[in-house]
């Protein structure tokens, strides 16, 4: 569920009018609806048991404005970076609900989440936790590890968010889980808290989570009975969302709680979940202006003037967004087909292809729907395209959260050597 519907013919977000927002900010921009954003997160916190900690994934959406609108709600974050770290710090979300992962956290990154006092480190692997291990004895600290292990679980998703079968660069193989807790347990500045697992993102179907929960549970167990505390099951996230109107919707957070549920009974642990597109994806649409509808000899090209620097997901997964103009169709309005594409200069720059669409004109508006997640975060600057601005939404009132960069501050970035001042070129 989100909450941009058509009301008086024009696209809302919540009581906020997209057409309006487009003539004062302009196009492209990114918009968050809050009362989304609170709805998801309440719901899939109500699905699992009332300890469990909600760590936010930042990596899906790390605007403050709507880091602090969850860390209002109670939840923590998940973070990949030191970066991402300090936006979870500077949101509000305590260090003590803050989860590191990553497969290629710094030491000085380690030192700076050690400082925050954070809830865990989720370590991928054995140089990473003697890297740890060092930095926390310089600190003359302890660092509370949970190791990621590879459960060999195909998550049935795009290959590129895949991350729990044999041969990915996440975490530790499962027949080696033993001997490295054994390891880490010798290390005077790890304190082994428990084990992190997380099989990749969009996944639609129940019975991947399954498994790979059912070999935690089985590692738990193996672990204790080697002597280890373990008090801690982080289960990751990656419970997916429907970017088509018509999909079959993926699991409910309800039946995704009860399945926890059933397969951690009894097992007397802190439960740990990274949910981020689930939270965000729905939560978010990107605005953009039709420039212009192009004629070819066999296909009509809808030219927006967003392009795959603002929203790479289209290009890097081949995934589908649903486009709606902002202006409501009327019922007679008839089909066009269209390829939705936009400026930068790259055949992948495409939204859409083959897409039935309201027959649209210049200056048209277009909402690419469900962008909340991997949108604004993995966008960038190619062709020299300053970044799109984000907006939140909450009930009537509207606010910048990101302004839009401009091409003189992206090009004040770069320096010209002084060389070719002072004459010294040869």
């Amino acid at each position: 569920m989100n909450h941009f519907d058509y009301k008086n013919g024009v696209l809302y977000a919540e009581d906020v009018a997209l057409d309006g927002l487009a003539r004062e900010i302009g196009t492209p921009f990114y918009c968050y609806s809050t009362a989304t954003l609170t709805r998801h997160y309440n719901v899939f916190a109500a699905a699992l048991p009332k300890s469990a900690l909600v760590a936010f994934s930042v990596k899906a959406n790390g605007n403050l404005g709507v880091l602090k609108t969850l860390a209002e709600l109670g939840a923590g974050a998940d973070v990949v970076s030191g970066g991402e770290l300090k936006k979870a710090l500077a949101a509000g979300i305590p260090g003590n609900r803050i989860v590191f992962s990553g497969v290629g956290k710094t030491k000085e990154e380690m030192s700076l989440a050690l400082k925050a006092g954070i809830y865990q480190f989720n370590v991928e692997g054995e140089p990473e936790l003697e890297a740890l291990d060092e930095v926390a004895r310089a600190l003359h600290m302890r660092a509370p590890v949970t190791i990621r292990v590879n459960p060999d679980v195909d998550a049935k998703t795009h290959a590129k968010i895949t991350t729990g079968t044999a041969e990915t660069k996440f975490g530790i193989p499962w027949t080696k889980a033993r001997d490295v807790y054994a390891h880490a347990a010798r290390l005077r500045g790890i304190e082994i808290v428990g084990v992190d697992v997380h099989i990749g993102s969009q996944i639609t179907e129940l019975a991947p989570f399954e498994a790979a929960f059912r070999r935690v549970v089985e590692l738990i167990a193996a672990l204790r009975a080697d002597g280890h505390k373990i008090a801690r099951a982080d289960l990751g996230g990656g419970l997916g969302v429907p970017y088509k109107l018509d999909n079959t919707p993926p699991p409910a957070p309800d039946a995704y709680g009860a399945l926890i549920a059933k397969v951690t009974e009894g097992l007397d642990v802190q439960l740990v979940l990274e949910p981020g597109r689930l939270i965000a994806a729905n939560a978010g649409i990107l605005v953009s202006k039709v420039i212009y509808v192009k004629p070819g000899l066999e296909k009509t090209f809808l030219v927006l003037d967003a392009g795959m620097n603002d929203l790479v997901r289209p290009a890097m997964y081949d995934a589908h967004h649903d486009i709606l103009p902002v202006k409501e169709p009327r019922p007679i309005t008839a089909n066009r087909r269209y390829d939705v594409v936009g400026p930068v200069c790259e055949t992948a720059d495409l939204f859409a292809r083959d897409r039935d669409l309201p027959e649209a004109a210049a200056d048209d508006l277009m909402a690419l729907m469900t962008a909340g997640a991997y949108g604004a975060v993995m966008s960038s600057s190619y062709n020299a395209r300053a970044l799109v601005p984000e907006v939140l939404v909450h009930g009537a009132k509207w606010c910048v959260v990101r302004p839009r960069v401009t091409q003189e501050a992206l090009i004040a970035l770069d320096r010209i050597p002084d060389w070719f001042d002072d004459g010294s070129r040869s």
